[in-house]
């Protein structure tokens, strides 16, 4: 019988987290916008602590992993749990391990006194949309994200 454990990620895990986000980025058909390192990730992730990963683990091998750091909502007066990436190896998928790894990310949400959980999702994933309203989330159809990046972000620094 399978056992799914959680555990967080340390600095040796860069290559495996790598190797997690080119999952992730070939399934939502994005690989040649992948210019992440593990040179930045152990940079990012253990030096600047400015985000981190839990992996879930099928009898000790890890078969999913969350990224995820704080935001703030001034309205709430507290922070946030805001989810980067979720990825469940597709061999592994159906067993509810997606699920399951919500389900840990938003009892670390609630240890941490975080007033609400965040994460966006591509428009064309309805799987993953019906997955997520049938855990009660709800999209934000209200508001669109906007992004300054690459040499428009170098631009805007300059101006």
């Amino acid at each position: 019988m399978e056992e799914l454990t959680f555990r967080t990620a340390e600095e040796r895990d860069c290559g495996l987290i790598l190797s997690f986000i080119k999952a992730l980025a070939a399934y939502e058909k994005m690989s040649d916008e992948v210019v992440a390192t593990e040179e930045l990730l152990r940079k990012w992730l253990f030096e600047k602590h400015s985000a981190e990963v839990l992996f879930a683990c099928e009898n000790g091998k890890e078969v999913g992993f969350a990224l995820f750091f704080h935001n703030f909502s001034t309205f709430v007066g507290r922070a946030g749990l805001y989810l980067e990436d979720l990825y469940v190896l597709p061999e592994y998928r159906g067993k509810g391990y997606g699920k399951a790894i919500l389900k840990r990310l938003a009892a670390i949400a609630v240890e941490r006194g975080c007033g609400r959980m965040e994460w966006v999702c591509l428009d064309w994933n309805k799987p993953s949309m019906d997955f997520y309203r049938s855990l009660g989330a709800r999209p934000m159809d209200e508001w669109t994200i906007w992004r300054v990046a690459g040499e428009t972000l170098d631009q805007l620094a300059k101006e």
